[in-house]
């Protein structure tokens, strides 16, 4: 069955006639008559009484034609959404992320996206750089804001940009006043902990690993606006990217680390046999867009991983 059968059967039973559903479709009579000739044998049965005044449905025909105008009307509204889609006046776009980057680089990204583009749906996952890649291997995700580096074959990954890790601390902490501290000081510093799994979670770890001691750990298992507001009510300190604490209002105070190996390089991620959506590379080129204008970038801004070229195509 096809859709040329269905479309010229319709064009009969409205116009009555096979010369004017001829006419009106643009098409050759004999064409027709053929069609829906073929339509009848593969269903088995007559679909229209052909008289020489006029051409009137069957019972068959009648029990057959709001099903060919459904079929009809539900490929037209398929055809219409991935007009939509690849015009973004419709579709959706996941996206996943760090909790880190929503807190801070994602909110007028994805707010001036929003506005350009108010007809897709939206939908973030937060979660750590591991869980995200997972994600996307899984189909769950279109593209990923993560840490990098990511080791996984089927993952293409392109670097956006890098900032170097501080400690957090409340402005009335002992520290509060010191520009730099080193790793080994962290000993005797009480901290909030993030999630399992989570990229500064694992970054802080190895670096008290690397100093040859175990972290005092205050509060553990927190997501970053948890872990901010413990740390503005000076409960303990956190190791945070640098970011978050230009957006923190005053309340926070970011004390640099001597060890240059505490800070991280943020990329995105997609799968590399899936090529952008419009929806996608329009995001990806918005955040580009805002990490270049806000100097976010950090060091040797064109640094790209090699296996993931075609991506920005």
């Amino acid at each position: 069955m096809q859709m040329n059968q269905l479309r010229f059967m319709v064009a009969v039973a409205e116009e009555k006639r096979f010369t004017r559903a001829a006419a009106r479709l643009h098409v050759a009579q004999p064409s027709i008559s053929s069609a829906i000739a073929g339509l009848e044998r593969e269903l088995g049965a007559q679909l229209f009484y052909r008289e020489k005044s006029e051409v009137t449905l069957t019972g068959a025909g009648e029990v057959f034609l709001p099903w060919a105008r459904q079929v009809l009307a539900d490929c037209e509204a398929g055809s219409a959404a991935v007009r939509d889609l690849l015009g973004m006046r419709g579709g959706r776009l996941v996206i996943g992320a760090t909790p880190s980057l929503t807190t801070n680089v994602l909110p007028p990204v994805l707010a001036a996206f929003h506005r350009s583009h108010p007809g897709v749906e939206l939908r973030i996952h937060e979660a750590g750089s591991g869980d995200l890649v997972e994600r996307l291997g899984s189909g769950e995700l279109d593209v990923a804001v993560v840490i990098l580096p990511v080791e996984r074959p089927w993952v293409s990954c392109s670097r956006l940009m890098s900032e170097a890790l501080v400690l957090a601390v409340d402005e009335n902490h002992v520290i509060a006043g010191r520009k730099s501290i080193s790793t080994g000081e962290l000993e005797n510093v009480p901290l909030i902990m993030f999630k399992d799994g989570y990229d500064l979670r694992e970054a802080t770890l190895a670096a008290c690993r690397r100093a040859g001691f175990r972290p005092v750990v205050a509060i553990s298992g927190m997501e970053m606006d948890g872990a901010l507001a413990l740390v503005a009510a000076g409960v303990a300190a956190a190791v945070v990217p640098e970011s978050v604490i230009t957006q923190s209002g005053g309340r926070l105070r970011g004390i640099r680390f001597d060890d240059p190996a505490l800070a991280r390089t943020v990329g995105l991620a997609s799968r590399h046999d899936r090529p952008f959506s419009p929806a996608a590379r329009a995001f990806v080129e918005a955040l580009r867009t805002h990490v270049a204008r806000s100097h976010l970038q950090g060091s040797d801004p064109a640094e790209t991983s090699e296996h993931n070229r075609h991506r920005e195509r």
